[in-house]
């Protein structure tokens, strides 16, 4: 049986921009459902460094670009200060970096407007002490660390007390058109199979990468680039502030700290397809290789996770340097494919999730007749109580404040403990769906520390069954999932440290409970000695 929804807006996409639109025109009292395929983040909202640009990275070669995240990164700073952290960030050269594109650099700055300090090489390297005896030069800039996964949930959240529905696990199949519009959208539940039908005045496509092809299902066609970037994910925190190398943008030239530990990255590698994005052996040596030029600490440190994001690039396709592609977006009326009522909205980046979701909205308002005017300028995002599992840090402090004898850890990485679960899971009933653990996942901090969900994974698939969220071998199902989800970030990290852990997961996950994981990929066929 065909389940029909109706609504004035359908947002295709639970990413930064498709939760901003959800926000943006629920502030404006447009009704809305936000469908997405997966669950939060899936794609590169939740694969990126959590940069929030001041704009220096692209004063050289895409001034637009710069102007762009320099306005969206000091308003966001306002309208979304819990989802921030002000640390600041240092653009530093070494020994053999282009000496003309340093001698040019404030002065790309100044052209676009950008805050940037001369540094002396000694104060540098006192505020940031892991950074290389090697570096010859040194600008301070207005670099921030942004949490993608808070933002994106702050912004649903509200967008839901507004009024939006938010739908997970929902693929969009086929477009049904009439007179030059969109009827109604087919879609179909991922786990159950069922059918879901919405019929809404006007649809918003804001898949990511994933943009072409649901643009294909309605007969429309996007010009997209795919860049595959790769990342690491540091034990530990490295440094204070954001840490760029000053030269033309290039591989593994920014490290981001973020929370208790720091990100290093990326590549920029041409994919045809996105049907697998993983992080390669190659590229975690490259990445290590030339994140060790800026701060040796990086070739001994030690790393709990790769992953890989795509990022979708206004183009047409040619062999050029994906780097030298605009990092602009596009927001496209299909009334130029014959449709009156489907927009797209694609490229940008996390710093612009703000300003592309406003001028989304704008056209969606436009076509709908709605002259309320854009809010999220004005009123910033209040942290709420459903997101706070989501802080890194938080659990620790909050456990250890308020511990109750039977409140049990059941992530002891990043201590999240079992009353967390519970209000995850209250979340996951308010809306009557069934709470899953990569859902959790995407709530909290399970799953992220070192052991990354060796242990949490089996303790919250018991407090599952336990609250008769799973039954039968459903736990089974779940914990691969999720082990699996995880393994794909650590299999090209296997050496020292992490080597030990895998051999524990293996022993723990395949040996005595005898479930196979990565079956296309044994463990040891992936390891490597460095």
């Amino acid at each position: 049986m065909k389940k029909n929804l109706k609504t004035q807006a359908l947002i295709i996409g639970g990413g930064a921009t498709g939760t901003g639109v959800a926000r943006d025109l629920s502030l404006r009292g447009v009704k809305c459902i936000l469908v997405e395929k997966n669950d939060i983040n899936a794609g590169a909202s939740g694969a990126n460094h959590g940069l929030l640009h001041s704009g220096a990275r692209y004063v050289s070669n895409d001034p637009e670009s710069a102007k762009e995240c320099r306005d969206e990164n000091r308003l966001l700073k306002h309208m979304a200060p819990d989802c921030i952290e002000e640390t600041g960030g240092l653009f530093v050269a070494v020994e053999g970096d282009n000496e003309k594109f340093i001698a040019d650099f404030q002065g790309f700055c100044d052209s676009s407007g950008l805050f940037c300090r001369p540094m002396d090489v000694a104060e540098a390297r006192a505020a940031e002490p892991a950074l290389s005896d090697k570096i010859i030069a040194a600008y301070a800039v207005e670099d921030a660390s942004v949490d993608p996964f808070k933002l994106v949930l702050e912004n649903i959240t509200d967008a839901q007390k507004l009024g939006c529905k938010f739908l997970r696990h929902l693929k969009v199949i086929a477009f049904h058109q009439k007179g030059g519009r969109i009827e109604s959208v087919d879609l179909i539940e991922k786990i159950t199979r069922e059918r879901v039908s919405i019929e809404a005045d006007i649809i918003v496509n804001a898949t990511g990468a994933w943009a072409g092809q649901v643009a294909a299902l309605a007969g429309a066609a996007i010009s997209l680039i795919y860049s595959k970037g790769t990342l690491l994910i540091t034990h530990s925190r490295i440094t204070q502030r954001v840490i760029n190398r000053l030269r033309p943008p290039g591989d593994a030239d920014i490290l981001v700290p973020g929370g208790t530990v720091s990100i290093i990255g990326t590549t920029s590698l041409r994919m045809e397809s996105l049907d697998e994005i993983t992080p390669t052996i190659a590229e975690v040596d490259r990445i290590v290789a030339e994140g060790a030029c800026m701060m040796p600490v990086l070739e001994t440190a030690r790393y709990i996770r790769a992953y890989s994001g795509v990022r979708p690039l206004l183009g047409g396709g040619g062999k050029g340097d994906d780097r030298s592609v605009t990092r602009g977006f596009d927001l496209v009326d299909h009334a130029r494919d014959g449709i009156d009522n489907f927009i797209t909205i694609t490229g940008g980046k996390l710093t612009t999730f703000r300003l592309m979701a406003e001028k989304t909205s704008d056209m969606v308002c436009s076509r709908l007749g709605v002259s309320a005017p854009c809010l999220t300028r004005r009123i910033p995002l209040i942290s709420s109580h459903e997101t706070r599992w989501a802080v890194p840090g938080f659990s620790p402090k909050s456990w250890f404040s308020a511990h109750e004898r039977d409140d049990l850890l059941l992530c002891e990485c990043e201590m999240v403990p079992q009353s967390a679960i519970e209000e995850i899971v209250g979340y996951f009933d308010i809306f009557n769906k069934q709470a899953d653990l990569k859902g959790i996942g995407k709530r909290s901090r399970i799953g992220k520390g070192s052991c990354q969900g060796n242990f949490c994974s089996l303790r919250i698939a018991a407090y599952l069954y336990d609250r008769d969220h799973l039954r039968s071998d459903q736990g089974a199902s779940e914990i691969r999932s999720f082990i699996n989800e995880r393994w794909k970030g650590q299999r090209c990290l296997l050496w020292d440290t992490p080597v030990i852990q895998a051999e524990l997961q293996e022993a723990m996950h395949c040996g005595f409970f005898s479930l196979e994981l990565c079956p296309d990929a044994s463990l040891h066929s992936q390891k490597e000695t460095k």
